[in-house]
């Protein structure tokens, strides 16, 4: 496959994925956004959803606060962002534009239905109401894009790019949406594990579809160090850390077999899969929750480099 349609299918599913992620933290913000007062505390959720994307900069050069109307407009709709939806699902059906070919009808009926409608909204018509539906449709149609792949394109090349397109940026948004949860939403002076801190953990895990699966695996009460397990090292998780980063290493080792070689993306990828599949919680709160996920963050952007080095250019 020539590197430049393999980069395509890559890029196309990160900017799927990335449009569904940044819609999930935008479900959590309102969320936890229309909790009554006694329970809000003086946390700012929006600005809180701003800093999980990593677009804290760009954001600070265009707005002067982090307010719901312009975290909504900088995250949903600002061409400037270029990893708002807006910027995401435009990026996401130019590339599968150029590779019409190598994807299904399907999926270009998928993404590019998604692009239209997506030009019937705006952020001045976003009553909580209306931002609810506007997110719902996001999220149903990228998983629409996504069911649509799984469903009917042949397990290629092709395929296996794009699926490391998903788990790379499916890891890559876990690890941000955990980590901002844990350094900004609670505010300073309330309890861990009060009424505040939970009511976060459960929208957290509405936000990665992970409410039931946590009732599944631990029948408990939400506690934050289970909370923190099942995202980061439960394989189990289609969303967490740990099960992306077996898929990346899965596929990367399909691609392996095919062209007859490993190189640094798979060496990569083993080290980085060993460290979750090795992994405790207890380790991770030794070494700091915020500490392991920067790490996981930084670990999961070597990877892509590496991939796009050996595959992509």
């Amino acid at each position: 496959m020539l590197s430049r349609v393999a980069a395509d299918l890559y890029w196309l599913a990160r900017y799927a994925e990335r449009a569904e992620n940044t819609a999930r933290i935008l479900d959590v913000a309102s969320r936890l956004s229309s909790l009554p007062t006694n329970y809000g505390g003086t946390t700012n959720e929006w600005e809180s959803a701003m800093i999980s994307t990593g677009a804290e900069t760009l954001f600070r050069e265009r707005y002067d606060e982090a307010n719901r109307r312009n975290v909504i407009d900088f995250l949903a709709f600002s061409p400037d962002n270029p990893s708002s939806i807006f910027s995401c699902l435009d990026v996401a059906r130019r590339s599968a534009r150029s590779v019409r070919t190598a994807i299904t009808g399907e999926m270009w009926t998928a993404i590019n239905d998604a692009w239209l409608e997506l030009r019937h909204y705006s952020v001045d018509a976003m009553s909580p109401r209306q931002l609810a539906e506007f997110l719902a449709f996001v999220k149903e149609a990228c998983l629409r894009f996504d069911g649509s792949a799984y469903r009917t394109m042949l397990r290629t090349d092709a395929h296996a790019f794009f699926r490391l397109g998903t788990f790379v940026e499916r890891g890559d948004a876990t690890a941000r949406i955990l980590d901002v949860k844990y350094h900004v939403l609670l505010p300073e002076g309330d309890t861990v594990g009060g009424g505040l801190d939970y009511f976060q953990w459960a929208s957290l895990l509405r936000a990665t579809s992970a409410l039931t699966s946590y009732q599944w695996v631990f029948r408990d009460a939400l506690r934050p160090w289970r909370v923190a397990e099942l995202l980061t090292l439960r394989k189990e998780l289609p969303r967490s850390i740990a099960n992306c980063a077996e898929n990346t290493l899965w596929y990367l080792d399909q691609l392996a077999n095919d062209y007859g070689r490993q190189g640094p993306a798979q060496r990569a990828a083993r080290a980085y899969h060993a460290g979750l599949a090795n992994g405790t919680v207890d380790a991770i709160y030794r070494e700091g929750l915020h500490e392991f996920l920067q790490r996981v963050i930084r670990e999961n952007n070597a990877l892509s480099v590496a991939i796009e080095a050996q595959y992509l250019r």
